[in-house]
């Protein structure tokens, strides 16, 4: 069996949020299997504090984070991904950059934990309740049988883990 790393972009508008949960979710429960990346469409900048609270207090891995555009993965000498998924309903809609060696690309939209108001306690659920369903797809992405799956077929399983607990929209848009 191959010892090969795949390598796995996770998008977001804003690149705040729900797409650096998932990097930092699939850098530790990959197994040595994934490199993980995360960008934007149009990046704020800074990762949401939330995020790295939910990280922090979960122990998952938070160095290194940082809010970023897509384009710095479109460009010549950028890591060649094997799969990006895309983590919002915005990001999945917008016109991606061409991804060179055309990756597998699914849609796993959850609702924006950055997006809930309330109190501290109602606003740090929304982000609990978000990593766990990423943690979760996540979970299912890893123990797919990547090396002996059909393209099809692993397409297929990909978008089908998209449409599990949490997705907001049944739309499964390829990024």
């Amino acid at each position: 069996m191959s010892d090969r790393v795949f390598n796995v972009l996770f998008l977001c508008t804003g690149n705040s949020a729900r797409s650096i949960l998932a990097e930092s979710i699939l850098r530790k429960d990959g197994g040595g299997r994934f490199q993980a990346f995360s960008a934007g469409s149009t990046p704020k900048g800074a990762v949401h504090p939330l995020a790295l609270c939910t990280l922090q207090s979960l122990d998952y891995p938070t160095e290194g984070l940082r809010s970023k555009s897509w384009l710095e993965f479109a460009v010549p000498g950028a890591p060649a991904m094997d799969f990006v998924f895309t983590v919002c309903d915005n990001a999945a809609g917008e016109a991606c950059p061409v991804w060179p060696g055309q990756p597998m690309t699914a849609h796993w939209g959850i609702e924006d934990p950055a997006a809930a108001e309330g109190t501290e306690l109602e606003r740090e659920a929304a982000f609990m309740t978000s990593f766990r369903y990423l943690k979760n797809r996540i979970g299912a992405f890893v123990n797919l049988p990547l090396r002996s799956i059909d393209k099809l077929s692993l397409g297929a399983r990909l978008r089908e883990i998209g449409r599990s607990d949490g997705a907001n929209s049944f739309r499964n848009d390829v990024a």
